[in-house]
């Protein structure tokens, strides 16, 4: 799996984690809000997250 280093990432229960480095190996992801207007970084989240 190859990390990009352009996407850090210390979430290793994701599938798309580098494994061996803390990047992410995919070659972009969905950011996503779960609140009508983000106001602050725990109103977001990685939409590209999938389970192990």
């Amino acid at each position: 799996m190859k990390a990009n280093k352009n996407i850090g990432c210390t979430v290793n229960e994701c599938k798309y984690h580098a494994k061996k480095e803390s990047y992410c190996s995919l070659d972009h992801i969905n950011v996503v809000k779960h609140e009508s207007r983000a106001t602050n970084q725990e109103a977001t989240d990685c939409g590209s997250f999938e389970v192990e």
